[in-house]
């Protein structure tokens, strides 16, 4: 079992930065994948940003944040981070932590309990 616990949320104006922290039970090593989710109610749950740490901490985004948006962790801390700049309107959702590991042929998902993230224009 992985816990994961979300935290850097708040109000921000458009322009502003925030960085967002996932602290998470066990050593990040030993989960294949972090990433972040953000969910608009009335809209699909969308990934933001993806951390592979069995693939050399290889990172994806998604288009909307590309350029904008940094994913990175701190194995010491358990910690991955998103760091949002330049944010929109838009980059406005409950931010979610989301971790993968494989134990045998099974794959198991994790979540955080979300972070509320609101840009006012």
């Amino acid at each position: 079992q992985v816990q994961l616990v979300e935290s850097g949320g708040g109000l921000v104006q458009a322009g502003g930065s925030l960085r967002l922290s996932c602290a998470a039970s066990t050593s990040t090593y030993s989960i294949n994948d972090i990433g972040w989710y953000r969910k608009v109610p009335g809209k699909q749950r969308e990934l933001v940003a993806v951390i592979s740490i069995s693939a050399g901490d290889s990172t994806n985004y998604a288009d909307s944040v590309k350029g904008r948006v940094t994913i990175s962790r701190d194995n010491a801390k358990n910690t991955v981070y998103l760091q949002m700049n330049s944010l929109k309107p838009e980059d406005t959702a409950v931010y979610y932590c989301n971790a993968h590991r494989w134990v045998g042929t099974t794959k198991y998902a994790y979540w955080g309990q979300g972070t509320q993230v609101t840009v006012s224009s």
